[in-house]
């Protein structure tokens, strides 16, 4: 009998479990077991449950919404996780953190775990997978924002005085080194720049180079509409021949400018004193406080014109009622013109030298041939106007006219040595002496 008619035909419809099971063959030729497509195999051995394609990518996305969405080159804000001495970590909301060199913030010592803190996004993934941050640049590109947007809004910032430069200072603002011009710092000239150093000011921007990254910041902007203001107060108290005391603000060579307290005058050169002076240094001095005179104002252009020898009587008026035309005086040479020089002999009260007065000659020469300035000389006075304040004076009247006693130094016939000063086509024109020409006909 075969092993198949062998088999008990009610052992088929037994139970498994009460079957005795025989030991199988191992056949090399069986065909392997198919994967069933139903089964997840990668879940096998794990804990978890299984999703379904529709879960996974519901579960993914509501993770991916926890995720901020950030490019390279990009400021953003982030929040410290952690320090070293060489690194600081910082979440910025992206699937890793980021890490900043020390460097960067040690300017702000401060600064600890859980602080809020802008960064700049160098590289979300570098060759080791780190997202790379910069805190340097993050403040830089910030502060060019802050700084364009306070130009535009004509905001009031707050800059740290850092050091002294060439026509100004130096001002940190957001990080950024601004340039303040001297006549910037203040409505009044500043002298000393260095009191400022190390100070914290408000400013205005009130210039930006875009091409060159440079910034002008203004302090004096900030007083000047506060200025404006009192000016147009001032002003309107004004009268002339007003009396008031100001400092000295600035000096130039063509007069002085006058702090009124909060608005300018200026004392023209002119209107410093009643005698010739040749820079106003002679009579003022800077911070000087003086009392001056309003001689006249401008309420549109805001321009006061004082006057400081207007405060004492014209030098004239208390000239010595005695002297008389013939008198003799003394005086200084001022001024040397080519028709003649001018002679102060007193300040303020001046007489013309003609050059015909110079000399009893009747050649023609020029002023200088006879004085020059600083000379000190005396005249003769030959006219006196005291209502139209006029001198004339002469030094040729101090010598004896050649002309006086002719006939008897030159008698008729009598011989004499002379220099040829001139020909002409009818003769020779000799000088015998200072003043005295005589002809020699052909």
């Amino acid at each position: 009998m075969s092993e198949e008619q062998n088999i008990n035909p009610e052992a088929e419809n037994q139970p498994v479990e009460n079957q005795q099971a025989a030991p199988a063959a191992f056949n090399l030729d069986a065909e392997p077991v198919k994967k069933n497509k139903e089964f997840d195999w990668d879940s096998l051995g794990k804990k978890q449950e299984t999703y379904s394609a529709a879960e996974r990518q519901r579960m993914e996305s509501m993770y991916d919404d926890t995720l901020k969405s950030i490019g390279d080159h990009e400021v953003i804000d982030g929040q410290v996780v952690a320090m070293n001495s060489r690194e600081v970590v910082v979440n910025i909301g992206y699937k890793s953190d980021g890490v900043i060199p020390v460097s960067e913030i040690r300017y702000n010592p401060n600064l600890k775990v859980g602080d809020r803190i802008e960064v700049y996004v160098e590289s979300q993934e570098d060759l080791n997978g780190q997202l790379l941050l910069s805190h340097k640049k993050a403040r830089t590109l910030r502060s060019w924002e802050r700084i364009n947007l306070a130009l535009e809004g004509d905001e009031i910032i707050q800059g740290y005085v850092k050091c002294r430069t060439k026509g100004g200072l130096i001002v940190d603002v957001f990080g950024i080194e601004a340039f303040l011009p001297g006549s910037q710092i203040d409505v009044k000239p500043i002298r000393d720049y260095d009191i400022y150093v190390g100070k914290t000011m408000e400013f205005k921007v009130v210039k930006i180079n875009q091409e060159y990254k440079n910034v002008v910041v203004s302090h004096k902007a900030l007083i000047e509409a506060e200025l404006e203001i009192q000016k147009a107060e001032i002003i309107s108290k004004l009268e002339k021949g007003q009396i008031l005391e100001g400092t000295v603000k600035n000096i130039t060579s063509y007069g002085v400018f006058i702090d009124l307290g909060g608005v300018d005058g200026l004392i023209h050169i002119t209107d410093l004193s009643w005698g010739r002076i040749n820079h106003p240094e002679e009579i003022v001095q800077l911070d000087q406080k003086i009392q001056v005179v309003i001689l006249d104002f401008d309420e549109n252009k805001k321009r006061i014109a004082l006057g400081l020898k207007q405060l004492t009587s014209h030098p004239w008026d208390s000239l010595d009622e005695k002297l008389n035309v013939g008198d003799k005086v003394k005086g200084r040479v001022v001024v040397i013109a080519d028709y003649g020089a001018f002679i102060e002999i007193a300040p303020g009260v001046e007489g013309l030298i003609h050059v015909s007065e110079m000399s009893w000659s009747q050649h023609l020469r020029t002023a200088q041939d006879f004085l020059k300035v600083g000379d000190e000389v005396e005249g003769v006075i030959l006219t006196l106007d005291r209502q139209e304040r006029k001198m004339s004076l002469g030094i040729k009247q101090l010598i004896p006219d050649p002309w006086a006693n002719i006939h008897e130094k030159y008698p008729m016939n009598s011989r004499h040595t002379a220099t040829v000063r001139n020909f002409t086509n009818f003769g020779i024109f000799v000088e015998l002496e200072e003043g005295v020409d005589g002809l020699i006909h052909i």
